[in-house]
């Protein structure tokens, strides 16, 4: 079942980059913008992951964490975000558990996974919501999200 606006964050445990335990719930009274992306190193998600990376400091500046999530395991995403400098979390979700809680659907007539950025407010419920294949929409929809609810 699909997220919707006002939904909360689902509860999820996943294996971060370096291989531990990582909980949504350690990040208290802190914004969330969360991008479900198909593999590390192709050419679009690349982009999306240097894009978010690049404009980092505006989402922490606006009070925001950002994380990915892909069907990657914990040594790709190491050798990823090594490779690219990523300062972002990346969540390893090889079971699909946070693709199915979150609701993200294929992408690609089914062939590739989806590409989804879902963005919370502090109290972790759900203000909005992109699905597009296009890489490089999916900064400005987080940014413009997390402002408005901020009145910037």
């Amino acid at each position: 079942m699909a997220l919707k606006l006002g939904d909360k964050l689902p509860r999820l445990t996943l294996k971060d980059q370096e291989g531990e335990n990582y909980h949504f719930s350690r990040l208290e009274n802190t914004a969330l913008v969360v991008f479900f992306y198909p593999k590390d190193f192709t050419p679009g998600c690349t982009k999306e992951a240097c894009s978010f990376r690049d404009h980092y400091q505006e989402f922490q500046d606006l009070g925001a964490e950002v994380v990915g999530i892909s069907t990657d395991n914990e040594n790709s995403h190491k050798k990823f975000a090594s490779k690219y400098k990523l300062p972002f979390v990346l969540l390893s979700d090889k079971e699909k558990r946070a693709r199915k809680a979150f609701g993200v659907k294929p992408g690609l007539l089914g062939l590739l996974p989806g590409r989804e950025t879902f963005v919370f407010n502090k109290d972790k419920k759900l203000i909005h919501r992109f699905n597009s294949m296009g890489a490089s929409q999916h900064i400005p929809e987080a940014l413009n999200s997390l402002k408005k609810i901020q009145g910037k």
